[in-house]
């Protein structure tokens, strides 16, 4: 069901896909945000991922763990789209001693998995529990 939605839609990126971002699995940021408030941290501390990749490298491996045959759509590039995002975690590693340990593909591969669990549960309607049937005890007529 999964791999055939995939198949109607494209992968959109704007401009030339080499802008750079950082994606966090979000396990790691929990065990960052438990870190910050078990210690006694006052001042901001960023508890992003700086491993970068381009949206093009993103949007490719999606289509690859997906396993989607939908093309790469290229549409104009917003005048406003930082062409690299990358945060500086050193704080978190000083005063936390936390970083994150997910690496991309495998927070995707986690993601993905439970997207199509989701998706097979709605397709069943197994989201609405079913109705057990009614116990009628011996003797007992029962009235609507």
């Amino acid at each position: 069901y999964y791999a055939y939605l995939c198949q109607f839609y494209f992968f959109q990126v704007y401009g030339p896909g080499t802008q750079t971002r950082a994606f966090q699995y979000v396990s790691d940021l929990v065990n960052g945000l438990v870190a910050l408030m078990n210690s006694n941290v006052s001042s901001p501390v960023n508890l992003g991922n700086p491993e970068e990749h381009s949206i093009l490298e993103f949007a490719q491996l999606i289509k690859k763990l997906v396993g989607s045959g939908s093309e790469i759509q290229f549409l104009s590039e917003a005048q406003d789209d930082p062409q690299k995002r990358k945060p500086d975690i050193r704080k978190a590693k000083l005063l936390l001693g936390w970083e994150p340990v997910v690496p991309l593909e495998e927070g995707l591969n986690k993601a993905i998995h439970y997207f199509r669990k989701e998706l097979e549960y709605q397709a069943n309607n197994q989201y609405i529990p079913k109705p057990k049937p009614a116990r009628i005890k011996k003797g007992r007529t029962r009235h609507n």
